[in-house]
């Protein structure tokens, strides 16, 4: 394959990720890395590091659309971007110790584990009562619908989201995938948000997850400008498309498409990772 085709493959596929990433709030790693480890046979740390740096991409292209549309909730974010940023940390540390076959299976194992309960959170967001620590903390909100005006939420169970997203920072520095699926997870089941509010807070909060092992990766060799360079652009253009789609989209079709999209590239990289491929 030629220089051109192989940098016009890959931006096609960030861009793919990039759209995906915005859709549901994974950050596009859970799409790019499978494409440059099992479609292009990039090394899977080289791999990750690139997600790193396109998911920094991605938070950028579609954050702020979604901040100023009023889904996102930046409390929120910022507070539990202190324990994401200690679990990334950690998670880039044990990178460099851990085999890339054990990483591929580990990665495919959250991501099915992340669509196993994608759906136990749905409806659970119309709990109107609001939790005392959430409340102290100011962390209830309110979002459009599209019925028209602004649907209050109340967080639930913060302690235990908390500790949740140290998993989820770890599984980024770990996984290369900007610990999306399991903020989602956490937002949408934990704390009982409103799935567009995870979504999005999600995409707000993985740009500093994400920068946080970036570093890491970037001063042990893995980030390669070749790989990173056409991935973030491509990123940014699907993340910029997918932001204007998502604030018409029903919450139910957004979930399909999380929940089918980790289904496929969880079974991917488990099947790769046994088998030595990555």
């Amino acid at each position: 394959m030629s220089v051109l085709a192989f940098t016009a493959l890959l931006f096609s596929g960030s861009a793919a990720a990039g759209l995906v990433g915005a859709l549901t709030g994974l950050g596009g790693g859970v799409v790019l890395v499978p494409l440059l480890t099992l479609g292009l046979g990039v090394d899977i740390k080289y791999a990750i590091g690139t997600a790193l740096v396109a998911v920094i991409a991605t938070s950028s292209g579609a954050a702020a659309a979604y901040v100023r549309e009023g889904f996102s909730n930046v409390r929120i974010g910022l507070f539990f971007e202190i324990a994401t940023t200690i679990g990334a940390l950690l998670g880039a540390f044990l990178a460099s110790r851990t085999p890339t076959s054990a990483i591929a299976v580990t990665f495919g194992a959250v991501l099915l584990g992340s669509t196993a309960f994608s759906w136990k959170g749905h409806g659970a967001a119309g709990v109107q009562s609001p939790d005392p620590l959430a409340t102290r903390l100011g962390l209830n909100g309110s979002f459009p619908s599209l019925a028209g005006g602004e649907q209050a939420y109340f967080p639930q169970r913060v302690p235990l989201a908390w500790l949740l997203m140290v998993v989820a920072g770890a599984a980024s520095g770990l996984l290369g995938i900007g610990s999306g699926a399991l903020k989602v997870l956490s937002m949408d089941t934990v704390l009982k948000l409103p799935y567009k509010v995870s979504t999005t807070t999600s995409n707000f909060m993985i740009g500093v997850t994400a920068a946080a092992s970036a570093g890491v990766y970037l001063s042990r060799g893995y980030v390669d400008p070749a790989l990173a360079a056409p991935a973030v652009l491509g990123v940014l253009a699907g993340s910029a498309a997918g932001a204007r789609i998502l604030t018409a989209a029903r919450s139910n079709v957004l979930r399909l498409v999380f929940t089918a999209v980790v289904l496929v590239m969880g079974i991917q990289m488990i099947v790769q990772g046994l088998r030595g491929a990555v």
